[in-house]
């Protein structure tokens, strides 16, 4: 085995793109395998020993066996770095398999647009980010997806923020109580909710399981070139990216309504994987549409290859046969073609054809025009109606032969008659839904500075709601974001709920609602004559662990995240995986790592089984939860 590694290591350091830093850089090996390149596989088949252990042939064919050198290059014994080592040595250790086959729940939610950090909001603080995104494997789930404890509510309208000693509502008629309820009992308050999205969706399903109209979310693109957002398990980022996708979305079904629909704002790089992930959720035949989004108005010159100019939105329904989408309104431009050249008393009207293909003898008859003039359906083709129906229309002042009376016949369609609506196409231009553009413009003149770097444009969301919902439907956004579809759908009167757990969603998400409860005239605000008013209630879920994750990122000196560490050993709740023992035993290597190798490890130390309080065990005196925030998470949980 030494031998082999030996080999294998200076084999391997004659390509000088496996080297970074001076040292073998596993990363890059394996991600050279998985693409087959030719080069890597050259460079192995050079080495006899080698090409004997990791090809095999049939009959007169060389088959590079990708898997079992994947799995060699991935064993914890292949170029052990000193972060690894200690790992090793402490016990806290990852094995030898796939992290796709291991893990099963991805957690963490990365950083939106891969600018913020924590309370940033302005892109000029821009910086290289690294998230630490959990990925779980089945065995390490134990309490992670109960339904969580909700604090520090607070209801806001127009007269400001009411803490949740103030914020009770008597207007249902249930009595004096937080939440606006129905007759049924059913929540019929706007929420926002800060925390992780995923632990969030599962607490909601206690009281909102089947009865959310639409989902819509703006996940990241994953974007390798772009983002740092999955930098913790980088080298599988596509199956770690559609793990994440995949664990929120089964969720979201359970949510949904029977005739509810999920609409997935997407970019080429993961569309066509995530609808497979969507087929296998929510069942092919339950696929509506993949509409295309003309998301830029101009070509981007400087592209290498083509200019990327639309974006997927991927629509999905928990039972296709029950949604019936809505009709868009019809626009002035098409009422425009309208007329009533004739006087007709039954108002406007347009000349539409009287011929078709589909022959029919039948239908093929001489008609006389009111000037004498005979005339004949094209050739090949027939009138659409028998002679007895045409001579019922004419009687009707249905049939139209010109001005001069003398064209071939055309038959009336009058604007009070056709359907009032028209249906949806599947591509949608800039000059109809607007464009990225409008969209940073839409939230730069709501904070008078440019706080997010990719907020969806008001008019896009419109169309969406517009297309899926009626009044007081419940609109559903766990990618909140700048909150574009909450402040969209709170100006066209739908109930809505918004999840957030970046910071951020006080400073932008939050507030922008507010802006639109007072009134303001941006986005869409004209065109539904938005006037102000609502109001809507704000939750977090109350963090434990979760605590001492953003303590473990904020800190910028080993000095700090050694003072963390004893606090940690004390009040937070560490993996089973943990021997304190062991690591106070080996510190001084410990003390050797990198910052961000020490909050690394200090990050896996963490049972991400309570990142966050469990609402079974909101009575435990250790989590001080207070008289209040008690009746609130009865009510919420009917406990």
């Amino acid at each position: 085995m030494e031998n082999l590694l030996e080999t294998l290591k200076e084999l391997l350091k004659k390509d000088e793109r496996l080297i970074k830093d001076g040292e073998l850089f596993k990363n890059k090996i394996i991600e050279l395998a998985l693409k087959l390149d030719k080069d890597l596989l050259k460079l192995l088949l050079s080495d006899e020993k080698i090409k004997e252990i990791f090809f095999f042939n049939i009959e007169k064919m060389t088959i590079f066996d990708k898997d079992k050198f994947i799995r060699f290059i991935s064993n914890k014994h292949f170029l052990p770095d000193s972060y690894t080592s200690f790992k090793n040595k402490i016990g806290l250790i990852d094995g030898d398999e796939y992290i796709t086959e291991k893990k099963e729940v991805v957690l963490a939610w990365p950083y939106k647009d891969c600018v913020l950090e924590g309370g940033m909001t302005k892109e000029d603080q821009k910086r290289d980010e690294i998230f630490y995104n959990e990925t779980l494997a089945p065995d390490e789930i134990s309490r992670l997806l109960d339904p969580k404890v909700f604090t520090n509510a607070k209801r806001l309208d127009r007269d400001g923020e009411h803490p949740i000693k103030s914020l009770k509502c008597s207007k249902s008629g249930h009595g004096n109580q937080t939440f606006k309820t129905d007759e049924n009992g059913d929540i019929k308050d706007n929420l926002i909710i800060k925390g992780n999205n995923l632990l969030a969706l599962h607490s909601l399903k206690e009281r909102f399981a089947g009865k959310i109209k639409l989902i819509y979310i703006d996940p990241p693109y994953n974007q390798p070139s772009k983002t740092n957002s999955f930098q913790y398990n980088n080298l599988f980022n596509h199956s770690t990216w559609l793990t994440f996708m995949k664990n929120r979305i089964r969720i979201s079904k359970d949510l949904l309504l029977d005739n509810g629909t999920i609409w997935i704002n997407v970019d080429d790089t993961e569309s066509h994987y995530l609808k497979i992930i969507c087929d296998e959720i929510f069942g092919r035949e339950n696929f509506i549409i993949n509409f295309i989004w003309q998301k830029k108005y101009s070509p981007a010159n400087d592209a290498k290859w083509f200019s990327d100019n639309h974006d997927h939105i991927l629509v999905f329904a928990k039972s296709k046969e029950r949604f019936k989408p809505n009709l868009l309104k019809r626009t002035e431009k098409m009422n425009k073609r309208y007329s009533n050249p004739d006087n007709d008393p039954r108002g406007e009207w347009k000349p539409g054809g009287f011929s078709v293909k589909t022959y029919s003898s039948d239908y093929d008859y001489p008609i006389k025009t009111p000037s004498g003039k005979v005339v004949y359906p094209p050739k090949g083709s027939c009138w659409q109606t028998s002679k007895e129906n045409y001579l019922e229309k004419l009687k009707d002042n249905r049939i139209w032969f010109g001005p001069n009376n003398d064209s071939k016949p055309q038959i009336k369609q009058f604007l009070n008659e056709v359907q009032q609506g028209v249906v949806c196409k599947s591509i949608w231009t800039y000059d109809e839904v607007a464009h990225n553009q409008i969209s940073r413009k839409e939230i730069t003149d709501l904070f008078n500075e440019f706080v997010f770097s990719t907020p969806k444009p008001e008019k896009l969301l419109k169309r969406i709601i517009e297309l899926s919902t009626k009044k007081n439907d419940i609109v559903l956004d766990y990618c909140l974001g700048s909150g574009t579809t909450c402040a969209v759908a709170h100006k066209m009167g739908r109930q809505y709920i918004g999840i957030e757990q970046m910071n951020y969603i006080e400073d932008v998400s939050v507030e922008r609602i507010k802006k639109v409860i007072s009134g303001e005239q941006g986005g869409i605000s004209k065109l539904v004559n938005w006037k102000g008013g609502g109001d809507f209630i704000y939750l977090e879920l109350l963090e434990w662990n979760e605590r001492f994750s953003g303590e473990i990122q904020k800190a910028k000196t080993k000095g700090e995240l050694k003072t963390l560490w004893e606090k940690m050993k004390y009040k937070a709740f560490l993996s089973y995986k943990v021997d304190i023992k062991k690591i106070d035993e080996n510190i001084k290597e410990f003390e050797e790592l990198t910052l961000e190798k020490q909050k690394q490890f200090m990050m896996e130390c963490l049972d991400k089984n309570h990142l966050y309080v469990n609402y079974s065990e909101i009575e435990d005196e250790e989590y001080k939860i207070s008289e209040e925030d008690k009746e609130l998470n009865r009510e919420f949980y009917k406990k």
